[in-house]
Order: structure tokens, then C-alpha cells, then sequence
């Protein structure tokens, strides 16, 4: 059954199965891949809040907040996204970082994992980027695929949304951001 969304930011399974056909080239076999999320990156901020009405309907707002200079949005899915029994929960929406041209579309999926030395160790011949595998509060390390990006965590955006919230970490959209449109 296609998803709501797809008719919107393209079909979304597809992507989820295509970017793990990939990786499984190129690593092997993912004992039961956990794909936290994915990423659609709007190309303009009206784009971005359009996607975001439309996300409301499709989903929870987990967070809203200011991460590389620009929104980002995160949504709990009230239909997962599903490829041969992986199901993926939740969408990040990406607005354009100011002053850069984006193309409008699915980017990345993110997997936990359990240990990101691990897996960066465990394959040395593939071009991890890893500039953030110390970072303190959510670490990854990052593959470029011919289809995308590929991430991976070692916690759920989710879990980590939650404790940001908790701790006050989350950086307001500045109430005047939306009114440079």
C-alpha cells in the first residue's frame, strides 16, 4: 500500500530500500537494520512550510528547531514508512540553509547501531565521514551512496529529541525567520 506522503516527497519506500540495497553491497548483510529516520530537504522556505501543514496531517511534531543555521522539523509518522519488514517511525523536514541552493527531495536515512568505531573499524576500505563520532550528545558517522546518505546513530532521533526537549537544548526558530519569505 503506497504511503500518503509519497505523492508529495516521492515514494519513500523505494528510497528506504534502494539506499539499504546499496549499502548491503557494499557491508554485507545488516542483521535487522534499524532505520530510525529519513530526510526530506525542502529547496525553499516556502516549500518547507508547506511540507510542514502537510506533515501536521500525516504526523506528531516531535521538535521544531534551529540545527545548522536553518529549521529542521522532526515527525512521528502516523503510518511508519514500510520496505520489506523495515518499518521507519519517523521524517525530518529540512529547510534550505540561507544563502545556499538546495534540491527539493528525500536525502538521507539514518540507522542506530551499536557501536560506531565498531562499524567504522569493521569496514576500512569505505569513505565514513566521521568529523562527528565524538560528538557528546549524538554522535554519527555518515556514507554517501550513489542514491543518498546513509547515517548512522547509536540512539534513536527520537530518545535523543526527548532528552534535548528535557534539558532545554532544543535552539528556537527566532519568531522573525519565516518573515524574511
Amino acid at each position: 500500500m503506497p504511503h500518503p506522503l509519497n505523492t508529495t516527497l516521492g515514494p519513500m519506500a523505494p528510497f528506504v530500500g534502494q539506499l539499504l540495497t546499496e549499502l548491503h553491497a557494499l557491508m554485507g548483510e545488516l542483521a535487522s537494520p534499524r532505520v530510525d529516520h529519513l530526510c526530506y530537504r525542502a529547496a525553499t522556505l516556502p516549500e518547507y512550510l508547506s511540507l510542514k501543514r502537510e506533515l501536521a496531517q500525516q504526523g506528531v511534531l516531535l521538535v521544531e528547531g534551529m540545527i545548522g543555521g536553518r529549521p529542521i522539523a522532526t515527525y512521528r509518522l502516523h503510518q511508519p514508512v514500510c520496505w520489506q519488514g523495515v518499518s521507519v517511525p519517523c521524517i525530518e523536514l529540512a529547510a534550505p540553509k540561507p544563502g545556499r541552493t538546495h534540491q527539493a527531495g528525500l536525502e538521507h536515512i539514518e540507522l542506530v547501531v551499536s557501536s560506531l568505531h565498531e562499524l567504522v573499524a569493521a569496514h576500512p576500505a569505505l569513505p565514513f565521514k566521521t568529523a562527528n563520532i565524538e560528538d557528546e550528545r549524538n554522535p554519527d558517522v555518515g556514507l554517501m551512496l550513489p542514491s543518498g546518505q546513509v547515517k548512522f546513530h547509536l540512539r534513536p532521533l527520537s530518545e535523543v529529541i526527548d532528552e534535548e526537549l528535557l534539558t532545554g537544548a532544543v535552539v528556537p526558530v527566532p519568531m522573525d525567520y519565516y518573515g524574511k519569505l
